[in-house]
């Protein structure tokens, strides 16, 4: 047989050249998704879906899975501002507007399924006015327009209740008779109240009471309520409207038939913004924004307490705020409430206060926490621990710093010590005796301060965007490592990566809060007895979605053993994870991007780059 050379042309050459280049500057991503429109926004979503909006629609990518969870093409082009996720549930909302309001499209799209549970197309709504998700009871509220009967039924105004575990239709009525004539306006005016034997729904004519089958149960005459709640039992039954100039807050109170149960509703000043149904009253913090002017009223925080029978003040003087209440949390013996201008006091539930004056803190309290010693508060400025009987300081002195942008804080339980990181100090406070010491200053490299303290099997842990250091128990360093950012120009996206893992927390902080008293002090430093309350949580629901959720939140963070630091490596921008014991480099990433856009599901131990604008890479940061 006749051999032949083969000589390739030149254009094989090139190729073959920068497809070996290319390989050689970055990783094989373990996952590659080609959305086909350019991308406007990617977000990690508590159960660690990466849900992305595009010019074509909305795309979900669930980690470790090929292929696209879910394509939402149905209303072309998705904006950021367009979505909305539902704290403590696998839901986003996307939702758009048209002209003057009167035309408006919703959708809910369970993102750990990839189901649409519900769209205004297929469900046949013309029009929609309010679309309300409600928890725990995992349901959807919606009013409006909604078409398929006769030329009457789709002009009036209806209602319809939606399970969100199977997106079918529970029960639905009208406001009104469809065909009647009438003069009125009658719209939905908030967000409807679903209680175990009915819905609550408040309308421009009055609050309505519906049964879980439609029915009508009572009527009143209380109009254009925007939110309602009652107590456990469901047998007092609150709701709250804004004055017509929004300056002022109106609240009643309703009977079993519907009836007010006070002579006159109860009107506080500003919006209300916690409300708290206590065997001695009702707890109300009220906020007033002030305006210009000689007589103008101060911007702060009004708290009051009300009589639940009668609705009228049970306190002859209100306690002094001087500012908004930052914290506000249900005591045995009463009120403890603290103020972001600063400051922190206590107050019974018949208007004494129970400290001997309020104490005066740092301006933005960060902590208030309980421990063993008493409260603990921890401002941009100082800390301290308080007797909660007295208002004393336990520490002889309050630690003091300057004015931080981050402060962050730990208890060394080997020790028996607090740990705060802020002004570019460590200082550690004896947790009996309450002296502190300034343990180490923290020389970080790149002009950082430490943004986070950790207390570690083997010493205590100082990190940046681009610094760890690790501290032996005397503050001494055992190392240090500093990756240099990639430049000026990558700073925001730097910021970016920093800001994904640091909403992904937020998320789950917010989960684990709103699965218990929002008003109840915590103990300080319970972050896995917080994570086990929020997958409890979503356990009780019981769908598959919130099953996949509690999973997440039973699992230890695929990356607490690591921090992922975004720098210039031999062959370009990567990201590197370093061990938090050690130091040491256990990946690099190479991302060939001199400023890459990315996120960071510390949970979940992915990453997310865009390398294009239409394309994303997924990296298992687990292997």
């Amino acid at each position: 047989m006749e051999k032949r050379l083969i000589i390739p042309n030149i254009l094989t050459i090139v190729l073959l050249f920068f497809c070996t280049t290319l390989l050689l500057a970055q990783d094989v991503p373990d996952a590659n998704y080609g959305l086909g429109a350019k991308i406007n926004d990617m977000t990690i979503t508590e159960g660690g879906t990466l849900v992305v909006a595009t010019n074509d629609g909305l795309v979900g990518i669930k980690p470790g899975q090929e292929g696209l969870l879910f394509n939402f093409t149905e209303y072309g082009r998705v904006k950021p501002e367009e979505l909305n996720y539902i704290p403590n549930a696998p839901y986003v909302m996307v939702g758009q507007t048209g002209f003057a309001n009167m035309s408006s499209k919703k959708a809910v799209i369970d993102y750990m399924s990839g189901t649409v549970l519900f769209s205004t197309e297929s469900k046949g709504w013309k029009n929609i006015f309010t679309c309300d998700v409600i928890m725990p009871q995992n349901k959807l509220v919606v009013s409006g327009f909604q078409k398929g009967g006769g030329k009457a039924e789709n002009v009036t105004p209806k209602v319809a209740v939606y399970d969100l575990g199977t997106g079918n239709e529970d029960y639905s009525f009208f406001l009104i008779k469809p065909g009647k004539v009438t003069m009125k306006n009658w719209s939905v005016t908030g967000r409807p109240a679903l209680l175990k034997d009915k819905l609550l729904i408040p309308t421009s004519q009055g609050v309505i009471a519906k049964t879980k089958t439609g029915e009508t149960l009572w009527k009143n005459d209380v109009k254009n309520v925007n939110w309602m709640t009652s107590n456990a039992s469901e047998t007092d039954v609150y709701g709250f409207a804004a004055t017509t100039n929004l300056k002022n807050t109106k609240i009643y109170k309703f009977n079993a038939d519907g009836s007010e149960a006070w002579p006159d509703e109860r009107k506080v000043k500003g919006s209300v913004v916690n409300f708290e149904i206590l065997p001695q009253g009702l707890a109300v913090v009220s906020n007033v924004t002030g305006g210009s002017g000689a007589f103008a009223a101060k911007s702060e925080s009004k708290i009051t307490m009300l009589s639940a029978s009668t609705g009228e003040d049970l306190w002859e003087k209100a306690p002094k705020t001087k500012g908004y209440v930052q914290h506000f949390y249900i005591m045995e013996d009463g009120i403890l409430f603290g103020i972001y201008q600063g400051g922190i006091n206590k107050i019974s539930y018949d208007g004494k206060t129970l400290f001997k004056k309020p104490l005066k803190t740092g301006e933005n309290i960060l902590t208030m926490a309980s421990t063993p010693q008493g409260l603990i508060y921890i401002t941009s400025g100082d800390a301290n621990i308080v007797n909660l009987e007295t208002g004393e300081q336990v520490w002889s002195k309050p630690l003091k710093f300057k004015k931080a942008d981050v402060v962050s804080s730990d208890f060394d339980e080997k020790n028996n010590r607090y740990l705060i990181a802020a002004d570019e100090k460590v200082f550690s406070i004896d947790a009996v005796s309450g002296t502190s010491e300034i343990l180490t200053e923290a020389n970080f490299d790149g002009k950082e301060d430490p943004t986070s303290i950790e207390v570690r099997a083997n010493g205590i842990l100082l990190a940046s965007d681009q610094n760890m250091m690790s501290l032996d128990w005397d503050g001494k360093a055992n190392w240090h490592e500093y990756h240099r950012a990639p430049g000026k120009s990558a700073f925001g996206a730097i910021l970016a990566g920093a800001m994904a893992v640091a909403s992904t927390a937020m998320a789950a902080n917010a989960s684990f809060r709103a699965g218990a008293n929002r008003n109840s002090l915590g103990q300080y430093n319970s972050h896995g007895a917080q994570m086990q309350r929020a997958a409890n949580m979503f356990t009780e629901i019981g769908t598959a979605s919130f099953n996949e959720l509690a999973k997440r939140f039973k699992a230890t963070s695929a990356t607490q053993d690591a921090q992922f630091v975004l720098t210039k490596l031999d062959n370009g921008v990567g990201l590197v994870k370093l061990s938090k014991d050690s130091g040491a480099i256990e990946k690099e990433i190479i991302l060939k991007d001199k400023k890459p856009v990315y996120k960071v599901d510390e949970f979940g131990g992915y990453l997310y780059y865009k390398p294009n604008d239409k394309t994303i890479y997924a990296y298992n940061l687990k292997k």
